[in-house]
């Protein structure tokens, strides 16, 4: 594989603020909606993905139902995008928590890190579909 689109890919993800993360509804619809990337920029792996949110969402009740989930990256500028494809697992022990856990996170989850109404999506990629350039390739996340 060509090592510029491996670290393209790997740019576009580590440089994102915002993900939007697809989802599957009781009806076999897809949903989408905007998530802020949480992770340290350093520390962000390419297979794996982590997002918080409320356990008392509707999405966690969809990716209990159904892992099934894609998560998209894009650089709007560059006309660049990155559609990893996988399964969501909806994590609420408490060191997957605390791995998100920021200062300002108490307006959202009073209790804290241990909040029961806070939990995290991990995210596991099987495949990367890379968009940059009018060039379209599709990879298995090994190979990148």
């Amino acid at each position: 594989m060509d090592k510029k689109i491996i670290a393209e890919i790997r740019g576009l993800r580590e440089k994102s603020k915002v993900a939007y993360i697809g989802s599957v509804n009781k009806s076999g619809a897809p949903q989408i909606k905007a998530m802020l990337v949480f992770e340290d920029e350093d520390k962000r792996p390419i297979k794996t993905h982590y997002f918080s949110t409320n356990y008392s969402s509707k999405r966690v009740k969809q990716f209990i139902a159904n892992p099934k989930a894609c998560v998209y990256y894009v650089n709007d500028k560059d006309y660049a995008g990155a559609l990893f494809t996988g399964n969501i697992e909806v994590c609420t022990d408490r060191e997957t928590k605390a791995m998100l856990w920021r200062d300002g996170c108490e307006i959202y989850y009073p209790d804290g890190v241990d909040d029961d109404d806070y939990c995290v999506y991990k995210f596991t990629a099987e495949t990367v579909n890379y968009y940059h350039g009018l060039s379209n390739r599709t990879f298995s996340i090994d190979e990148i």
